[in-house]
C-alpha cells in the first residue's frame, strides 16, 4: 500500500520514509499515545505522524493535559521504552479492518479508514500494534521500542487543532515533541528553539511597540504603532529608490471596486474563498417584489480588493499604448483584503489586511526574460541591503494532475508549458539553483518564489515575481505593435518586498527586533549623566533632527546604568552618553547595540559617520579603529 493511498501518519513527514531517524519518531508517536491513553482513559485519537524535528499525536482528551504533566508523560513514555514492546503489523481486508477499528472505539479513526478505503478503492488497511496499543497506520517502525534513544526526546508544547485541519471539525489537543537519534543533537536543537523563541514577532513586536492587534477593529487587522510605522516608511522609502532606478512608475488605486472586475479577471470564481464577501448597494425594485421579496434589487456590488492587478490593469487600459510604450512599469504600496481562515491568522504573517510591494511590467513576449532577470538582480540588491542570504528559489508551476484543476488554474496547457520554459530558461541563464513546487503556481501563470527560513523554523515566501498570459486578455488589454496591429501584453506581477505585515514580521525575527541604524525606530538616544547636561543633550538631538535623524532624550530621572539598560531593552543601535568631559570637549561617548566597547569622538565625527549609515543603509555606523 502507498503513502498516498495511506497518509494517516504522514502528514507533516519531511524526513525520508524509511530512515532510522523517521522509525524513531514515528514510533515514539506511537509510544506517547500509549502513554496519554494510561493518563487519560476514555480519550480517543486522531493522527500522529513524523514531522521535521520530531513527532506530535492528536487527542479528544477525556481530561486536558499540560505541561504540569510533561514529566509525568515523559516518565511513562521512558517506561513503556524500556520494556522493549515489539512493533507487530497485521494487514487486514477492508471488512475486517473496519470492523477492527469500530471495536478499537476510535471514531476518528473509523472516519478516515472508512474514506481511505472507499475513495482509493482500497482493498484492506493497515495496523501496528505495540503492547496494548493498536493503531490504524501504515508504518515503518523500529522493530522494539529497545531501539528508540530513551534521553534524545523531548514533549515540546500542547496546542490546539482542527480534525483534519479544517476549521468546521472538532478542535482536538496536539502534543508536540522533538526527538532525534542522540541527546546532544537534542540539546542542541532544543537550545536554538528557545533562543529563536526570543525572537518570535508577536512577543518583540509587543514589547517594542510595533504593531497591536484589537478585537474591536478585528482578528488579522493589524494596527500599526509608530515605532511599527517608521519600519514600514523606511522599507517603502527603500522599495521607492529601486524602483525609481530601474524606470518604474507610481500609481495609486482605490481599496475597492465593482464586483464585476473581478469575474473579468478571474478572481472569481478562481479566488473567491479568500475574497470578503460583496458590498452590496440596494434599491427600489420595479414591480415592487426583488430579489428576496422585499421590494429591494441588488444595484450595484462592491468588493474589497485582494490584490492590486485589475486596477494596475485598468491604469493600463486608461491610455492608448505603443510598444514604444513597453515595458511599462507600474509600482504602488497598495493596501488589499484576503479573507484568512479564522485559525490560519497570526500575527503579521497571516492577516486579513495588508499592504503589498505591488508592481506590473507590461511587456512584449521577447521583452519577458530581460524583465525578469532586472527583477532578480532588483531582489538580490535589496536582500545585500538587508543582510538576507538564507533563501532558496522555488520554480511555482501548475499541476495539470489536480483533479480541481480547471477550479484553479487558466485551463490553457500550451501557455502552461511555454511559460514555465521561459521562467527556468532565466534561472538557469542567471544559474541559480531552484526547486521546483508542482501545484504553488498562480491561477493566471507560473512564478518564482523566494523561500526563506525564519530563524522560528518555518518556511515563508517572502518574495515572488510572477508571469500572466491569461488576465490581459481577459482585460482586453492591448497594445499597438510595430506592425500597426492590436496586440496583448504580458504583464508580471512582482513584489520583492512581500506585504508590509509579512516582511516587518520576518525582520523582526531576523534581526531580533535590533534593527540596523537605518531601519530603527529611535536611532540616537542621548543619556545625560545628570540633568546638568540636558541642555547640550538637547543640542545635538535639534542637530540631528535636522538631517531626519530619529534622536531622543531618555529620561533624566533614572540613572546611567538605568538608561543604559533600558537602551538595551528597547534595541537603540546608538546609544550618546553625556556628562561632564563630554561637555567640556565638544564630543559624545557612543554605545552600539550589542556591544561592551564604548567610542568618544566629536559631535561632528558622529554625526558625519551616522548620516553616512543612514545614506547608504549600513549594519552600524561606523567608528574609526583606535591605535
Amino acid at each position: 500500500m502507498s503513502s498516498q493511498d495511506q497518509s494517516l501518519e504522514h502528514q507533516g513527514e519531511e524526513t525520508a520514509e524509511h530512515d532510522e531517524l523517521y522509525k524513531v519518531r514515528h514510533s515514539l508517536a506511537h509510544v506517547m499515545a500509549q502513554a496519554v491513553l494510561e493518563m487519560r482513559p476514555g480519550s480517543t485519537l486522531g493522527f500522529g505522524p513524523p514531522i521535521r524535528d520530531g513527532f506530535y499525536y492528536d487527542f479528544i482528551l477525556s481530561q486536558p493535559l499540560t505541561e504540569e504533566d510533561f514529566p509525568d508523560l515523559t516518565r511513562r513514555m521512558k517506561k513503556i521504552i524500556k520494556k522493549g514492546q515489539r512493533f507487530d503489523r497485521e494487514d487486514l481486508s477492508a471488512e475486517d479492518a473496519l470492523a477492527r477499528i469500530a471495536e478499537m472505539g476510535e471514531p476518528y479513526k473509523e472516519e478516515y479508514g472508512s474514506e481511505l478505503i472507499e475513495k482509493n478503492n482500497l482493498k484492506g488497511l493497515t495496523f501496528y500494534r505495540n503492547g496494548p496499543f493498536l493503531d490504524m497506520c501504515e508504518g515503518p517502525h523500529v522493530h522494539t521500542t529497545k531501539e528508540i534513544p530513551r534521553d534524545a526526546f523531548k514533549i515540546r508544547s500542547v496546542a490546539g487543532a482542527y480534525w483534519r485541519g479544517n476549521s468546521d471539525n472538532v478542535m482536538m489537543t496536539r502534543i508536540y515533541a522533538w526527538a532525534f537519534l542522540d541527546k546532544e543533537t537534542l540539546d542542541t536543537y532544543v537550545e536554538a528553539y528557545e533562543l529563536a523563541l526570543a525572537r518570535d514577532h508577536k512577543k518583540l513586536g509587543r514589547e517594542l511597540g510595533i504593531y497591536a492587534i484589537d478585537n474591536d477593529i478585528g482578528k488579522g487587522l493589524p494596527l500599526w504603532l509608530p515605532n511599527g510605522t517608521i519600519i514600514r516608511d523606511e522599507l517603502e522609502n527603500l522599495a521607492k529608490e529601486l524602483e525609481f532606478k530601474a524606470g518604474y512608475v507610481r500609481v495609486a488605486t482605490p481599496h475597492l471596486a465593482k464586483e464585476s472586475l473581478y469575474h473579468t479577471t478571474g478572481h472569481l470564481p478562481y479566488y473567491a474563498e479568500d475574497m470578503y464577501p460583496a458590498m452590496e448597494l440596494m434599491e427600489e425594485a420595479e414591480g415592487g417584489e426583488g430579489e428576496d421579496g422585499n421590494g429591494l434589487r441588488v444595484k450595484e456590488a462592491y468588493r474589497l480588493r485582494p490584490m492590486n492587478c485589475p486596477h494596475h490593469h485598468k491604469v493600463f487600459d486608461a491610455e492608448p499604448r505603443s510598444y514604444r510604450d513597453l515595458p511599462l512599469r507600474l509600482a504602488e504600496y497598495g493596501q488589499v483584503y484576503r479573507f484568512e481562515d479564522s485559525g490560519a491568522v497570526s500575527g503579521l504573517v497571516r492577516v486579513r489586511g495588508m499592504c503589498m510591494n505591488d508592481a506590473h511590467i507590461y511587456c512584449t513576449a521577447e521583452q519577458i526574460k530581460d524583465e525578469f532577470k532586472a527583477i532578480m538582480g532588483m531582489y538580490q540588491e535589496a536582500y545585500d541591503i538587508l543582510g538576507l542570504d538564507t533563501f532558496h528559489v522555488r520554480l511555482s508551476k501548475w499541476d495539470p494532475e489536480d483533479p480541481k484543476g480547471k477550479e484553479k488554474y487558466v485551463d490553457n496547457p500550451k501557455a502552461w508549458e511555454e511559460s514555465e520554459r521561459i521562467l527556468e530558461e532565466v534561472l538557469l541563464e542567471l544559474e541559480i539553483d531552484f526547486k521546483v513546487g508542482i501545484g504553488e503556481g498562480a491561477f493566471y501563470g507560473p512564478k518564482i518564489d523566494i523561500q526563506f527560513n525564519t530563524v522560528t523554523g518555518r518556511e515563508e515566501s517572502v518574495s515572488t515575481v510572477q508571469l500572466d498570459f491569461a488576465v490581459p486578455g481577459r482585460m482586453d488589454l492591448t497594445y499597438t505593435g510595430s506592425d500597426g496591429e492590436e496586440h496583448t501584453p504580458y504583464c508580471i506581477h512582482r513584489a520583492p518586498f512581500s506585504t508590509h505585515e509579512r516582511m516587518v514580521a520576518f525582520l523582526i525575527e531576523h534581526y531580533g527586533g535590533a534593527f540596523p541604524t537605518w531601519l530603527a525606530p529611535v536611532q540616537v538616544q542621548m543619556l545625560t549623566v545628570s540633568e546638568q547636561y540636558d541642555g547640550y543633550a538637547n543640542e545635538i538631538i535639534q542637530r540631528l533632527r535636522g538631517h531626519m535623524v530619529r534622536a531622543e532624550l531618555a529620561p533624566s530621572n533614572d540613572t546611567l546604568p538605568k538608561k543604559i539598560r533600558q537602551g538595551a531593552t528597547r534595541k537603540i543601535p546608538n546609544l550618546l552618553i553625556i556628562g561632564e568631559r563630554e561637555v567640556a570637549d565638544g564630543t559624545v561617548t557612543l554605545r552600539r547595540y550589542g556591544q561592551r566597547a564604548q567610542h568618544t569622538m566629536t559631535v561632528e565625527a558622529f554625526e558625519s559617520a551616522l548620516l553616512q549609515a543612514v545614506k547608504q543603509r549600513l549594519p552600524e555606523v561606523p567608528v574609526a579603529e583606535e591605535g
